[in-house]
């Protein structure tokens, strides 16, 4: 059992330095603060909300090498993003799996236009190459995705990228770190940097559960908080010049028989220019993605209509059953982190780069880059960071960690973690939702071994019904929040705060002219 309150009694303890004290629990900040921990730094990581809580669990759901950075020619970042594809695929099987994709050609020179590229895609993945790509003939495209618009179809290329679950690869993070000894906490969000002499020395932060203010001492503070990267540099530096732009993507969920067969489908240019994926995913499909500037960070984003209907009509394109907004299980959105590039830049083109700074306070800061990356990311954030508050030097070995998982969804048969907790409540066996592929015990795990605090916790990351099934979350909001009642210790009050809460947030993964249930 993970205690919060133990937890954070550990990270007030006046008398405690941390060596490296890291704001930010998503993919960067998780990475990062695992990184540092298994090297033997005292780690400490603050969270706002919950881990993942914004783009880090709003993804594409692929680990992959970026087939548009061949495009674009930027062969430094791809040879990094096939390395560290091929890093997950060993040290996370849990999460992360080989996924085949095809590239339809519906004009004559595409097969051989995609061939070659996709040829230099394998040469460049060296010793990680996932298999070599093939040339399609119609009949074989069609075999393999019987719901391909095969009006125009001239064949395809065949090659194999990765998918994952972006919230369970955070909590493989999050319980690999912590079983080295780090301390991490949601809901503690950081209101002030503390300095000494000029210098960064800490920070004070909030229980969002209590009110309760704490002053954290640290020899170095890595800001790692993706689209809020500019917010904590403001509280650094008021005159601090924005170092973020922010881009939104929209994805679609739509039922399996959209997308039979197991292929995904890679379509290398939209007309905003982006690639657009449809791929399996959990049982689903997962249409995506956009591309549309926004003015600044939010916890919430919400998919534009133009957006759904970018998506809905490039899908219709190459689909044979095109879908409709009545056919959508869930629409979600996310922000992406980018660095900033030239002014007027199209953000389809901005580099996925990752880039680090220090501040004149020592403040250390890490942003850009993408989940793929993640773990370099951390690695070029931690080097610095000890070498700015002059740690003993430790050499990197997230290479070959294996990341530690409580098991995943009950699936056939029940992980041992399942087992117990049904056999200490029968009635915890019994489904959350006749739609949804998860038990009522599950709602316990992810109280007790994964920090989940909210009902949202548990319904968009612990679990991914929101994703899965917008309507299906709703009907069974006021369960899970019963169930996390009981194990928390909270009052009928709270339960009911929590089911309105969460219905509402569910409604912004309906679109318009789907009416949620009450």
């Amino acid at each position: 059992m993970i205690s919060r309150d133990r937890l954070l009694e550990e990270a007030e303890d006046a008398s405690r330095i941390w060596d490296i004290l890291v704001i930010g629990g998503g993919a960067t900040g998780l990475g990062t603060a695992l990184d540092a921990a298994a090297r033997g730094y005292r780690t400490l990581l603050l969270e706002q909300s919950d881990f993942a809580k914004a783009t880090s669990s709003r993804s594409t759901k692929l680990i992959h090498g970026g087939v548009r950075y061949l495009r674009q020619g930027d062969l430094p970042l791809l040879r990094e993003s096939l390395r560290e594809r091929g890093l997950l695929l060993r040290n996370a099987p849990h999460c992360v799996r080989r996924l085949p994709f095809v590239v339809p050609a519906y004009s004559t020179w595409d097969k051989p236009f995609y061939g070659i590229g996709l040829t230099i895609y394998d040469k460049l993945s060296g010793r990680w190459s996932l298999g070599p790509s093939r040339i399609l003939s119609r009949e074989e495209t069609l075999a393999v995705l019987p719901a391909l618009q095969p009006e125009g179809l001239r064949g395809g290329v065949r090659y194999f990228d990765a998918q994952f679950d972006d919230s369970r690869l955070a909590l493989s993070l999050l319980q690999t770190f912590l079983s080295l000894g780090g301390i991490a906490l949601n809901y503690v969000r950081v209101r002030e940097l503390l300095k000494t002499g000029g210098r960064v020395q800490g920070a004070s932060a909030e229980d969002g559960e209590t009110g309760r203010e704490y002053r954290l001492r640290a020899r170095v503070v890595i800001n790692a908080t993706g689209i809020f990267t500019d917010s904590i540099r403001a509280m650094d530096q008021a005159d601090a010049p924005p170092m973020m732009t922010t881009s939104q993507g929209v994805h679609l969920v739509l039922p399996e028989a959209f997308l039979p067969g197991g292929y995904a489908v890679m379509i290398p240019k939209t007309d905003d220019g982006r690639v657009l994926f449809a791929i399996p995913w959990h049982g689903r499909v997962l249409v995506g993605t956009t591309d549309t500037p926004v003015p600044g960070p939010v916890l919430d984003p919400a998919p534009l209509e133009e957006e759904i209907e970018f998506l809905l009509e490039h899908a219709g394109r190459y689909l044979i059953r095109g879908p409709a907004r009545e056919d959508l299980l869930s629409v979600y959105a996310g922000i992406r982190p980018l660095a900033r590039g030239k002014p007027g830049a199209k953000t389809s083109r901005i580099s996925r780069n990752h880039v680090l700074t220090v501040s004149p306070s020592g403040l250390v800061t890490i942003t850009g880059g993408k989940w793929t990356t993640y773990r370099q990311m951390a690695e070029d954030a931690v080097d610095l960071a000890a070498k700015i508050a002059s740690l003993e030097p430790r050499a990197c070995k997230t290479r070959s960690l294996v990341l530690q998982s409580q098991g995943e969804s009950a699936g056939e048969g029940h992980p041992a973690g399942l087992r117990d907790l049904v056999a200490e409540q029968t009635d915890w066996e019994q489904p959350l939702h006749p739609a949804l592929p998860y038990l009522r015990a599950e709602v316990i795990r992810a109280a007790r071994w994964e920090m989940a605090r909210t009902v949202e916790d548990v319904l968009a990351r612990r679990l991914r019904a929101l994703i899965l099934n917008a309507r299906a979350a709703q009907d069974c909001a006021a369960a899970t929040a019963a169930l996390l009642a009981q194990e928390l210790g909270r009052d009928e009050a709270w339960a009911q705060q929590q089911t309105a809460v969460f219905r509402r947030l569910a409604e912004s993964y309906l679109p318009v002219g789907q009416i949620p249930h009450a």
